[in-house]
Parts: structure tokens; sequence; C-alpha cells
């Protein structure tokens, strides 16, 4: 996947926005003002923090060396750093995002849901 198919993805959902609140290198994708992905589109390799269920994050982490691993600056039970520019197959890929979304917008306020349930 290359960074712009990355950040076309993460946009590609309803609601979705870009931010940058640390830096103008990282891009921060939120929904509701969530955090639900984070990533350099200029580094090399291309990584990005995806939340992702803890059991899940065990299993893909084992299931993936060195490309699936414990969330770099993130709670490591709840995230994953994934290289999505490398050996893991795109539609699994594109999978981590949209869970990654979808686990964001289960946490947020029922209103909101419904708001973008709407969209």
């Amino acid at each position: 996947m290359t960074p712009a198919q990355l950040r076309a993805l993460c946009l590609s959902f309803n609601a979705a926005v870009e931010d940058f609140p640390f830096n103008p290198e990282t891009s921060v994708f939120k929904v509701g003002g969530k955090l639900f992905a984070l990533t350099n589109l200029d580094a090399r390799p291309l990584k990005a923090n995806l939340k992702c269920d803890p059991d899940d994050a065990i299993r893909l982490r084992a299931g993936h060396p060195g490309l699936i691993v414990p969330g770099w600056h993130m709670n490591k039970r709840h995230w994953n750093t994934v290289t999505v520019d490398g050996g893991l197959p795109g539609r699994l890929v594109r999978e981590l995002v949209e869970d990654s979304y979808d686990l964001v917008v289960a946490g947020l306020p029922r209103a909101e849901r419904l708001r973008l349930d709407r969209l």
C-alpha cells in the first residue's frame, strides 16, 4: 500500500478527518475527535498505529512478526504498529484500518454513532 492509498483509505470512512496535532509530518486520522490511525506518510518503511482488539492484537503479532508489533508510543494492549508497505497483503491492511475505525466508533457516545450512521 502506498502513502496515498493509506491516506485515501483512512479518509474514506464516514466523518474521518486528517489532523496534524503533533507536527507537520505526523498524520492523525480521527473520527468524532478520537484517533483511529497515526502515521508519517513520508516514512520508509510506511507504518501506521492502529487500534486493535487485545486478543486479535496478540494473534496478529504472532502471525506476522516484525510487520505487526505492539503500538509504538501507544497502549501496547490496544494498539499495533503495522508496516503497511511491507509483506502484508493489502486486503489485511485494509481490514486492520477498518477494524481500528470501527473500534473507535463503537466507543463514541450513542448520539454520535447514530449521526455517523446517517452519513
